[in-house]
């Protein structure tokens, strides 16, 4: 798994089925390369946060004045509810033990013989 997969909400593009799938696959929500072709990725409120950019922060965190915002309020909410994880759970784990520690935890609960567990459909695929 891979650091720059993390996204600045604090989602594993790694486990999502938008980047796991073979057609029409996404690169992750900090590609530059083909970010101006995925509508999601532009439209995209929290990746596109002007805070994230003015200060450059790689994630979400306590040092925006409005964190959590209401769209990571929603986001986590909704990943809480469908999906049974947390997207601020998982900032919180980023910033008080580290990326490699996260990205350490996320393989123990993600990753099964070689293959990548998907949060959204419980498959799982060959990681990329």
């Amino acid at each position: 798994m891979k650091t720059n997969l993390i996204a600045p909400c604090g989602m594993n593009c790694q486990i999502c089925s938008g980047y796991l799938r073979d057609k029409d696959s996404c690169p992750g929500c900090r590609s530059l390369v083909e970010a101006a072709e995925k509508k999601h990725l532009r439209k995209c409120v929290i990746r596109n946060c002007s805070l994230l950019k003015d200060k450059g922060f790689k994630f979400c965190s306590g040092k925006c004045p409005s964190f959590p915002c209401l769209r990571l309020k929603n986001l986590d909410k909704r990943y809480r509810l469908k999906y049974g994880m947390s997207m601020l759970e998982n900032l919180e784990f980023i910033f008080s033990k580290g990326i490699r520690k996260f990205i350490a935890w996320e393989k123990k609960r993600w990753l099964k013989d070689g293959k990548v567990f998907c949060v959204h459909n419980q498959k799982l695929f060959k990681l990329k």
